[in-house]
């Protein structure tokens, strides 16, 4: 005996309905893209304008100074390297940049781990200190670092300014980082010591390297800072043969009076600004994803 099943008809589908945007949200959509492409003009074209400008005389920048160079003149950043002597200022500043870059990113990850992992006495008045040199502004520390330092002897040398760059950074580098480490699980730093590791290995082998993202993008955010550094180093560091790039091209620029060589400026312009564009290009994703994360938490 057959038997017949009725067929049911089928349910309606699950159907999806978009927002639709409103009037109001295309306004804003419309005002807020119109302001990014005026920012990015306001960027972009002085930047442009000056990579063109270190390739032309002073004469043709004044002459034309929106037109493509009539001969591409390299030899202006071999003036600016040798005459100007922005070789020199180049490598103190890789120099001073590069070690105070290395010690405030230990010293910084060091002291952000302990505050954001561990309760002592005193451990919210130093994070709260340190919090504070954030708001602390430079230009009142300038004499009373002036003095300490020449107290010291490291007045106008390298070191000194290594000192102060650590100093001026390590405040930021901890209020960065402390998140990172807050938002790490306990469990992990237990199961490594469960297994037998001590508390530098757990830090230096098992946490540290899960805040690789925070470390990347605070190390950008110091080197940019540092390497455009201007007032710390002209009030501390006099010395002309310990100039950093900042100092060097304002020395440039004034010792050749009313007859500027502007092209070579210009291409001293453009060399200081390579290596900040090079370290965006290459660690732009650790910076944004970092970013995007650290306000999720």
């Amino acid at each position: 005996m057959s038997m017949k099943l009725s067929k049911k008809p089928a349910a309606a589908g699950h159907v999806e309905r978009k927002a639709q945007d409103t009037k109001g949200d295309k306004v804003v959509a419309g005002v807020s893209h119109t302001m990014l492409a005026l920012w990015s003009l306001l960027v972009l074209v002085p930047l442009g304008w000056t990579l063109l400008s270190s390739f032309k005389t002073t004469s043709e920048i004044f002459a034309s100074p929106f037109s493509l160079p009539a001969v591409w003149k390299f030899e202006n950043y071999i003036n600016a390297w040798n005459t100007a002597g922005i070789g020199t200022y180049f490598f103190n500043t890789v120099i001073v940049v590069g070690f105070a870059l290395v010690i405030v990113m230990a010293l910084g990850a060091m002291c952000a781990y302990v505050l954001a992992r561990y309760v002592f006495p005193g451990s919210r008045a130093v994070y709260y200190l340190m919090l504070a040199g954030l708001t602390f502004p430079i230009f009142l520390a300038i004499v009373p670092l002036f003095f300490i330092l020449q107290n010291l002897g490291l007045l106008n040398t390298l070191p000194g300014l290594i000192i102060v760059y650590v100093a001026f950074a390590l405040p930021f580098t901890v209020f960065f980082l402390f998140s990172f480490f807050k938002a790490l699980p306990h469990e992990i730093a237990e199961a490594a010591q469960i297994d037998g590791a001590g508390e530098w290995r757990t830090f230096f082998q098992v946490m540290l390297p899960m805040a690789k993202p925070g470390m990347a993008s605070v190390a950008i955010f110091n080197f940019l800072g540092l390497w455009n550094q201007y007032l710390i180093p002209v009030a501390i560091n006099t010395k002309a043969e310990n100039y950093v790039l900042s100092q060097g091209i304002a020395r440039y620029a004034g010792q050749m009076g009313y007859s500027v060589d502007f092209g070579a400026l210009f291409a001293a312009a453009i060399i200081v600004i390579v290596p900040v564009l090079i370290m965006y290009v290459l660690f732009q994703r650790q910076l944004q994803g970092s970013v995007s994360a650290g306000t999720m938490k």
